[in-house]
């Protein structure tokens, strides 16, 4: 058998990176954000939002591909936020920014193209 491009040999590992940075938490995504890891995804957002923190941040910048799940699990973790816990993604580039405002979920998100945009927006609450 040989290898196609796209087959799963050759995507990077989907990931999640919790952390935090200037007050807020930060989820770090990597790989691609599809049908069979957006949940992953979704429940790292609600475990981050659970405690009610000052804010959460998904960072997108290294993921590779986003479908439609991701998009939904976005829109979802915006849902899930209560006063005074602010929500921001992190996203630049054709495989994650485009989709959102292809879909016009950019006016549902505060969308960030960097990690100190998003923490700039933050702080300036």
């Amino acid at each position: 058998m040989v290898d196609q491009p796209g087959d799963s040999v050759n995507r990077a590992p989907f990931e999640v990176e919790q952390y935090e940075t200037d007050g807020a938490v930060v989820l770090g995504v990597s790989g691609e954000v599809d049908m069979l890891s957006a949940p992953q995804l979704a429940e790292a957002i609600h475990a981050a939002l659970a405690p009610q923190p000052a804010a959460v941040v998904v960072d997108l910048t290294k993921v590779e591909f986003l479908a439609s799940a991701g998009l939904s699990v976005l829109v979802n973790g915006q849902a899930e936020v209560s006063p005074p816990t602010r929500f921001a993604v992190v996203a630049d580039g054709p495989a994650t920014s485009r989709p959102i405002k292809l879909m016009g979920i950019d006016s549902l998100l505060s969308l960030h193209r960097t990690l100190d945009n998003a923490l700039s927006w933050i702080a300036g609450a």
